[in-house]
């Protein structure tokens, strides 16, 4: 009896956990786990959106592969943004929060100034840009060859359309500027006070003191900066859209990836394939493999970030 009434007691425990669960559990299943299953089950099947779909197999993969001639440079393409746009404004966010945490006076103008561009549009933003930096007219190549600096094609150049968007990117900082304020100030000042007494200089209390107590923010900046990149699509679709002075009405088709293919990501791919081309098998293989490797980024750096030890061998 008295076992039946353990028995009892755990399946209603086990009941009542799973109640409480279940919101959870519902929103995975619907919004999480039945879209990546129905995107890997698409992935072998010839579906564009008219016709019942058809087994094909591997065919899809085989040709995002080795067919499509878009695929590896907007792997490449999203690759880089991933690794040095998220470097750079980590960086770039870390100086502005220390920046701004040690100016006594005016402190809230310069916090409104620097997060002000992070509420801007993404499109109005990005035109704003194209413009400002479009090379003969542009203000900044203008300034740039008055003072004898060559002048680049920015969002018109292969060449420096990635680094274009990288310092629309450095623009918008202000939510990492947030983010590392917040960390910044809630550093024990006895701390600071105690390397100073041991003779440490700014960079080893930077090394030290600072980055040791940040270190989950720094890593949750790179993390959530990684996927958010890895979704890139507005800005670099926009920017090419505007340097390449086409309007894109009724009946035009706008291959992305302007100049030469260099602005050119996964997500762009996903829509091309799916919703231009009508290719809904090959669609769900990008997306995949966009998936794979947001996954694979962040399993790596949660992995080498959660046993990082910033602080070193002390001095």
């Amino acid at each position: 009896m008295t076992t039946l009434t353990l028995a009892a007691k755990r399946r209603r425990a086990a009941l009542r956990t799973l109640a409480f669960l279940s919101p959870w559990l519902i929103g995975f299943a619907v919004f999480f786990a039945y879209p990546l299953l129905s995107t890997v089950y698409f992935s072998f099947l010839h579906y564009d959106g008219f016709r019942p779909p058809t087994w094909s197999g591997t065919k899809n993969w085989t040709y995002v592969a080795e067919n499509y001639p878009l695929f590896w440079p907007a792997v490449r393409n999203t690759l880089w943004l991933g690794l040095v746009t998220v470097s750079l404004r980590v960086v770039f966010g870390l100086g502005v929060g220390l920046l701004v945490t040690k100016i006594k006076t005016g402190t809230g103008v310069f916090r409104t100034l620097f997060y002000l561009p992070y509420l801007a549009p993404p499109v109005a933003a990005t035109m704003a840009f194209a413009f400002l930096l479009n090379p003969g007219t542009g203000p900044v190549d203008s300034l740039l060859e008055r003072a004898g600096l060559p002048a680049p094609g920015w969002f018109s150049d292969p060449a420096w359309s990635k680094p274009a968007l990288t310092l629309l990117a450095l623009w918008g900082v202000g939510d990492l500027m947030v983010l590392f304020m917040a960390a910044l100030l809630d550093v024990p000042q006895e701390q600071y006070e105690a390397a100073e007494l041991d003779g440490a200089s700014a960079w080893q209390r930077f090394r030290y003191v600072t980055l040791p107590n940040i270190a989950p923010i720094v890593l949750f900046a790179v993390v959530t900066g990684v996927i958010q990149t890895m979704q890139c699509y507005t800005q670099p679709l926009i920017a090419g859209k505007v340097a390449s002075g086409v309007i894109q009405g009724a009946g035009t088709r706008f291959e992305p990836g302007y100049p030469d293919r260099s602005t050119l990501t996964l997500p762009q791919l996903v829509y091309n394939l799916g919703f231009q081309r009508f290719d809904y098998g090959a669609a769900c293989v990008v997306a995949l493999v966009l998936f794979a490797l947001s996954m694979l980024f962040t399993a790596v750096l949660m992995r080498r970030g959660g046993g990082l030890d910033l602080a070193g061998d002390r001095p």
